[in-house]
């Protein structure tokens, strides 16, 4: 155990970049807590919500994939993806399980608890809302696009996003940054995992009104594509306070030249990339890092 592992340190984001962070985090148990963005409307997680709706659950179980330390036949479950030609082709029973629990009434936030007792996650998850919504996103020509997938397939810049319908935060994901001495948000996809929950306005106001945090901007290692690609880290960090009440990031780190912006940001250049995949954060390092921000 870390001098550090006392402190409360809460991440915000979508599937693969919050469960990079939340796996290099997991010595902190239950300190560490993961606000998974819940907007996701391709692949099994758009399926499952065209014909059930609910909040989209992908997201929530890359996340424990991610976190999952003691191979078993109940992680074997989780994980398994079905293949063939019926229309159970592509679906993850991960995310199957966690909507039969919604649809049983079980509260979302229980769901997730009840899989991270089965499969021994002692990080918290949670859901950025309970309450099912979608991402829409405003052109700088006027036209609103609806959707994840659409959005990120954007070909022209964006205005402003919008989550409709307007949907309250999850309680407990308002006290976990209310308590949290780092909130972490990124890496990941800009618009699509980073975005979503600093839109409502619970858990803006909640980042904007705990400042004896730390707020942590960790870039990404690869450049992404569509819309988000197009915009620059100087943007980025301003949509981000923009919708935090314009409370300022106080690190961002990164392994980039951030001469652009370093009179505006406190930065930390540092290597972060895994030795065997150069675009994916070593959990070592990511983790080393958040601690010398604490």
């Amino acid at each position: 155990m870390t001098m550090y592992q006392n402190k409360k340190i809460v991440a915000i984001g979508g599937g693969h970049g919050l469960g990079r962070v939340l796996s290099a985090l997991k010595d902190y148990g239950c300190n560490a807590t993961g606000i998974v963005t819940t907007t996701d409307n391709g692949g099994s997680t758009g399926r499952i919500r065209d014909c059930q709706g609910g909040i989209a659950w992908g997201d929530t179980r890359n996340c424990i994939n991610q976190l999952i330390t003691e191979p078993s036949i109940s992680s074997m479950m989780f994980e398994y993806r079905f293949k063939g030609s019926g229309e159970l082709d592509g679906h993850n029973l991960g995310n199957l399980m966690l909507t039969g629990l919604d649809n049983l009434s079980v509260r979302p936030l229980d769901a997730i608890n009840l899989i991270r007792d089965m499969l021994k996650v002692d990080v918290n998850i949670i859901p950025m809302s309970e309450h099912p919504s979608d991402l829409s996103a405003l052109s700088i020509d006027g036209e609103w696009v609806t959707g994840e997938t659409s959005i990120d397939e954007m070909k022209v810049d964006l205005r402003r996003l919008d989550l409709v319908p307007e949907v309250p935060a999850t309680r407990e994901a308002v006290t976990a940054i209310e308590q949290a001495d780092c909130i972490v948000i990124g890496p990941g996809s800009f618009l699509t995992s980073i975005m979503p929950p600093l839109l409502l306005p619970d858990i803006g106001h909640a980042i904007a009104n705990n400042l004896n945090a730390k707020f942590v901007f960790v870039d990404n290692l690869a450049p992404e594509k569509g819309p988000a690609g197009r915009m620059t880290l100087k943007q980025k960090l301003q949509w981000c306070e923009r919708s935090c009440q314009a409370r300022k990031i106080d690190v961002v780190i990164g392994e980039e030249n951030y001469s652009e912006i370093e009179g505006d940001w406190n930065c930390m250049n540092v290597d972060l990339a895994s030795p065997n995949r150069i675009w994916r954060h070593d959990r070592t390092k990511l983790k080393n890092a958040i601690e010398s921000v604490l």
